[in-house]
């Protein structure tokens, strides 16, 4: 059993809350179980609730992470048809 430092599960709390990805992906990338995140983040979750602002910001990152990350794989899309159409010239 490996024991993380209480800094280590701050900051993988603060990816799960802040990232805009899938629990399920942070506790892979992270190497943790789905289920430990999750006591994670019920335990160091701030007890205050987060502000308005401060929500309507993070609700706004994570559309924007999203959208960069679907133009990305459009952009990669395009790449490889560009490259495929230019092998197929005479």
């Amino acid at each position: 059993m490996t024991i993380h430092s209480e800094e280590f599960k701050r900051e993988a709390v603060r990816i799960a809350l802040t990232s805009g990805l899938s629990r399920e992906r942070v506790a892979a990338d992270l190497g943790i179980g789905k289920s430990t995140l999750g006591k994670w983040v019920a335990q160091y979750r701030p007890t205050d609730l987060t502000s308005a602002p401060q929500a309507d910001l993070a609700r706004e990152n994570e559309r924007l992470r999203l959208e960069n990350r679907v133009l990305k794989e459009e952009r990669d899309i395009l790449k490889k048809a560009t490259q495929f159409f230019a092998s197929q010239r005479p």
